[in-house]
């Protein structure tokens, strides 16, 4: 049928931060949707509170609201712009749980706004662990053996009817969250009470554990006419028991026979048509007991999912926009397939090839984590990659990691120690728990010459996999030289995993390689395995004879992405990459893109004129630059990742179009960099380059303590640490970090009670356009990626801001920037100190480009090929709005966190509040962050002998908004001293009821603490993971906790604005 006319505006729900269970694939689905919707005439309004995603540019919606997505705002929105429709699919469980919301809360009625893309019944069967269950019965569809229970007492009672272990899953949450396995009676009743309380709607499916069996995921898409497809089978290689997200899957699924795979896509298709999904993709996963073959199902998400972003790249088939565009009427046989155009959308997608997708993890920023996987997600990131092999297609994911893995390769132990000789077996017993890297175990275990049967017993991983990891380990063996070098490539293995089995060097190979005419084919990815000729394809390589197209013709540039995201490197950087594809195109050039992240706006099929999904290093790159030849690449828009192999690329005579590598390295090499600015005459805070133990131990018998160690050429504040003493900075130098002449040790001197300040702008090498200045409204000490900030800054004397302004001109025009540069300051007794230069994009640019609607990236792009920035006409800031940014902290994935900030970085996302004042903007912000800000109540006060002055005005405010205070002794007699009444409690160890209690009676609403010492530190860990578990607003520092003071004024206070109001002439 075609389209709907009874609608005309349709509000889109965004999934908001990005968090662990919930990644930048919502923005990728999301963009992809309203694109599609503003293809067909409508008006399309969207609600979002991530400043970092692309869909949240003014430029894609009518109307662009960056706001908490709760029911309140959401309300006032529709009350605003009055939609006929709301569309809930694309922005994961965030959106779905607050569709189900305004509908229980009549909200949808009132208005009469609908669902389009799932109607209530099919969300709640789907979502809800009893409905589902009764559902898939119904229709004759077998699932492990389930409990619905919302209470403990309910639980309890099933201990006579089931064993242990049981899976205990929370309904409607995201990743897993709240999930774990209960092997005894006492874990039993941890993991129901936490599930209970992680539940939104309070209740908890006690369910068979179906530890060791196999897992398949299928993507799905239905249409109002009944029309079903399958568009991909996913196959989890780790069994059940680890999560999904957190597994290593492969598309098409390998190790399903065609008649098991007919009765699983069947199932898939019965279970759509009965959870009432209308229109739209789903995702329903499955289990195979690989002893009796089994088949249950487990879950199915009426809507676009994480799995979804990963079938769509691994397929061609743009399933969120097709599932848009169903949701508004249309049948699958009345879209056409946008690869081909020729085809129709209810063709199932077709593959000749395998995907690999591997998670990327960051255990090493959290101390409390195990590393050990299970059923609640833990994984940051990913990355995917495409090869014509199994073999292939593995070794690229594992070297697309950003972990300087060459491939799927493992060190030797024996060659660690060549004196000694020694050798440790490994203990196959270790392979029994899932980890971040346990596939490189079962490869040291197959060289060890362990069984397949033995590895399969201990991993449950189908022996099927581990055959072909064994080829790979007998290729090594028996093929290494360079003789086969063709028969290498075709298994996947890098020239630098071949220059390490021959003792050569990398250009060594690859040179080699260009003497044998050794080169890599381009495949395309078509949905129709090459059955039909694509228009808009993307590219693969493998080592085959003949290229499925030929270069770009045109003026063309390449555009290098950032790789999987991980925990300093994040949306952000994708963000800066696609808004790059925008300026290119705008200054007249076709834009190449190369990355290897299935989550991304970046690697949609129709952003740049050429995709290629390849590993961003040396060769992958070199290789598509040999056959693209394009004139130039673009390097600052990707993070971290494409500055590793810019040096190379350089040498190798490729053009690097903006700020050239040796500019950025000259602000990356201290001693360099110390030069500039001494010549400019710029205050820095004192440091040391420590190249080895000498220096170290010279500089500590006159440093000025506190400072602050890092190694060098590092993203994310990885590593770095505030030390007190020089037994402290002796400590962490034999700890953590080794000083060599190509690494050294950095040292700086901390300056503390300092504001900090971030500024992004742009240059063209003449002239400085200062984009934004942000303040911190954390003290330094916290890293800035972790730290709350404002623009414009709210507490700066003009002589300062002037001062950072000049700076930052001064330092742009000496590094010959051209493009985008983010610099660091810290301000104290108004004196400048520069922390830090970055001449490439930053984390903050997409925050600062929506704040101030000038699309820095894209403007970086341009003045990168040839344009100046007195083409673009831009005014200086001078708005009358703030905005604020926070950062959104994985504590509630890693309960046993320490919650206090420092300088190495943890979060995972961020949000973006917007309003009027800084009050409302900071309470918006922690709105979107899922705080519970309190109106009134009791608030707890701890802080350190420094922070107690500083104190007294907040209590007072605290009293004034409500509040009754409690305090530790010492914060309580000085308060009190003051003539603030407040009562005293025991701290955590001197006596019963302590803060930890209180918190957990609910008798305590807001938490400042400010730690000093080894105790405090101790009291303030436990207060904050017992808050963390409550969901209690707890601050750590003395600004956080004025910010958050100054936002409970607005809480009465519903104000929603969209982007473009905020810009009106």
């Amino acid at each position: 049928m075609p389209k709907r006319n009874d609608i005309n505006t349709i509000l889109v729900i965004g999934a908001g931060p990005i968090v662990i269970g919930q990644g930048c694939e919502f923005d990728y689905s999301g963009t992809q949707a309203i694109k599609a919707l503003k293809e067909e005439g409508y008006r399309v309004v969207l609600i979002n509170s991530n400043p970092a995603t692309i869909m949240t540019d003014p430029q894609f919606s009518d109307k662009t609201y960056i706001e908490p997505i709760s029911t309140e705002y959401v309300e006032a929105i529709i009350k605003k712009e009055k939609p006929d429709a709301i569309l809930p699919t694309v922005g994961g469980q965030t959106a779905l749980n607050v569709a189900m919301k305004l509908d229980e809360e009549g909200i949808l009625k009132k208005y009469d706004v609908e669902l389009i893309g799932a109607n209530r019944k099919a969300i709640e069967t789907a979502e809800s662990r009893e409905m589902f269950k009764q559902a898939m019965l119904e229709i004759g569809l077998d699932l492990p053996y389930g409990y619905t229970v919302k209470s403990l007492d309910e639980a309890k009672k099933l201990l006579d009817k089931i064993s242990l272990p049981a899976i205990i899953r929370p309904s409607f949450t995201l990743g897993g969250s709240g999930g774990s396995v209960a092997y005894n009676e006492e874990e039993f009743e941890t993991s129901v009470n936490k599930g209970l309380k992680e539940s939104p709607t309070g209740q908890v499916l006690v369910e068979e554990y179906l530890n060791g069996w196999k897992e398949y995921e299928l993507e799905l898409i239905r249409d109002l006419n009944d029309n079903v497809i399958i568009i991909c089978s996913i196959e989890n290689i780790d069994p059940m028991g680890i999560h999904t997200g957190d597994s290593i899957t492969i598309a098409p699924a390998m190790t399903l026979s065609d008649k098991e795979f007919q009765v699983m896509r069947n199932a898939a298709i019965k279970c759509i048509r009965k959870i009432g999904v209308d229109t739209g993709g789903s995702n329903v996963q499955f289990a195979v007991n690989p002893v009796d073959g089994r088949m249950v199902i487990i879950e199915m998400n009426p809507r676009v999912s994480r799995s979804s972003a990963l079938a769509s790249k691994a397929t061609g088939f743009p399933i969120a926009k097709i599932a848009a565009k169903l949701a508004v009427g249309y049948s699958l046989d009345e879209l056409k397939n946008d690869i081909t155009n020729r085809t129709l959308a209810a063709f199932e997608p077709t593959i000749d090839y395998i995907v690999t997708k591997l998670p990327r993890f960051d255990f090493e920023k959290f101390s409390s984590a195990s590393g050990k996987l299970g059923v609640q997600m833990q994984s940051v990131g990913e990355a995917m990659a495409i090869g014509r092999t199994f073999r292939e297609s593995f070794q690229k994911a594992f070297r697309s990691l950003e972990l300087n893995l060459p491939g799927f390769e493992t060190k030797d132990p024996r060659d660690e120690d060549l004196d000694i000789k020694r050798f440790r077996e490994l203990d196959i017993t270790s392979l029994n728990d899932g980890s971040a890297f346990r596939m490189l175990k079962v490869k040291e275990a197959i060289k060890q010459e362990f069984s397949i049967e033995e590895i399969h017993k201990n991993t449950g991983i189908d022996p099927w996999f581990l055959t072909e990891i064994q080829e790979i380990v007998n290729i090594e063996k028996d093929y290494y030289t360079v003789d086969n070098l063709q028969f290498l490539k075709k298994n996947g293995f890098s020239d630098l995993q071949i220059a390490r089995l021959n003792n050569l060097s990398e250009n060594e190979v690859q040179q080699m390689r260009i003497d044998q005419k050794i080169t890599p084919v381009y495949k395309l990815v078509d949905t129709c395995a090459g059955e039909f000729e694509a228009e808009t394809p993307y590219s693969y390589s493998t080592y085959e004879s003949e290229n499925d197209l030929q270069p770009l013709e045109g003026k063309k540039i390449m555009i290098l992405g950032g790789g999987p995201n991980r925990i300093g490197q994040g949306i952000e950087f994708d963000y800066c990459c696609v808004q790059a594809v925008f300026g290119l195109r705008e200054a007249g050039y076709k834009s190449i893109m190369v990355n290897c992240n299935p989550e991304t706006v970046s690697t949609d099929f129709d952003l740049a004129d050429r995709l290629y999904f390849e590993p961003i290093t040396f060769e992958d790159i070199m290789n598509i630059i040999n056959f693209e030849k394009p004139d130039g690449v673009l390097v600052q828009f990707g993070g971290q990742t494409p500055l590793k192999i810019a040096n190379q690329l350089s040498e190798a005579g490729v053009k690097i179009y903006g700020t050239s590598s040796d500019s950025i390295n000259l602000a990356e090499n201290r001693e360099e960099f110390a030069k500039v600015i001494d010549k400019l005459n710029i205050l820095t805070p004192d440091y040391c380059i420590a190249k080895n133990y000498d220096d170290i131990y010279s500089y500590a018998e006159t440093a000025n303590f506190p400072v602050l160690v890092r190694p060098s050429f590092v993203l994310g504040g990885r590593a770095m640490q505030i030390v007190y003493s020089k037994e402290q900075l002796v400590d962490y130098v034999f700890r953590s970090a080794e000083a060599t002449n190509d690494h050294p040790i950095l040292i700086d001197q901390f300056i503390e009670n300092a504001f900090e300040f971030d500024v992004d702008a742009l240059c063209d090498g003449e002239e400085v356009f200062i984009g934004g200045i942000m303040q911190h409204i954390e003290e330094a000490g916290v890293h800035s990626g972790d730290s709350s900030c404002v623009i414009p800054p709210y507490e700066v004397t003009d002589s300062v801001k002037k001062e950072i302004e000049t700076i930052t001109t001064k330092l742009a025009l000496e590094l010959n920037v051209i493009g985008l540069i983010n610099l660091q300051f810290a301000v104290k007794d108004d004196k400048v100190y520069v922390l830090e230069v970055n001449p490439r994009s930053s984390r903050t640019v997409p925050f600062v480009s929506k704040y101030s609607n000038i699309p820095l990236a894209n403007i970086a792009a341009q003045i990168s090929v040839g344009k100046s920035l007195k083409d673009f006409k831009l005014k200086k800031n001078n708005f009358e709005h703030y905005a604020v940014k926070k950062a959104v902290l994985p504590f509630n994935k890693f309960k046993d966190e320490k919650v206090f900030l420092g300088p190495e970085m943890k979060s995972t996302g961020e949000v973006m509040g917007i309003d009027m004042s800084t009050g409302s903007a900071f309470l918006k912000a922690m709105k979107s962050d899922g705080y519970n800000v309190p109106k009134k109540g009791t608030a707890f006060l701890s802080v350190n002998k420094t922070d107690r002055k500083g104190l007294v005005l907040i209590a007072k405010n605290l009293v004034d908004l409500g509040f009754n205070l409690v305090a530790t002794k010492g914060t309580c007699k000085f308060l009190n001293d003051h003539g603030i009444i407040c009562d005293d409690m025991f701290k955590v160890g001197e006596g019963r009821p302590n803060v930890v209690d209180e918190i957990l009676n609910d008798n305590i609403q807001l938490v400042v603490n400010t730690p000093e010492g080894p105790q405090s530190r101790f009291d303030e860990e436990a207060i904050g993971k017992t808050s963390v578990m409550k969901n209690i607003l707890t601050i750590t520092t003395l600004p956080g906790a004025r910010a958050a003071i100054d936002s409970m004024k607005h809480l009465n206070d519903i104000n929603v604005k969209a982007l473009q109001e905020y810009f009106k002439k």
